[in-house]
């Protein structure tokens, strides 16, 4: 028997942290698309 596992994160990043983050995922949307 193979048991799954769910693990949830959440992330609480300071200003500068959540800037870099929306970058990041900005180029990625552009690259996905």
């Amino acid at each position: 028997m193979i048991t799954e596992y769910t693990y949830r994160f959440r992330l609480y990043p300071n200003k500068e942290q959540e800037h870099f983050l929306n970058i990041q995922f900005g180029h990625c949307r552009f690259v996905y698309n």
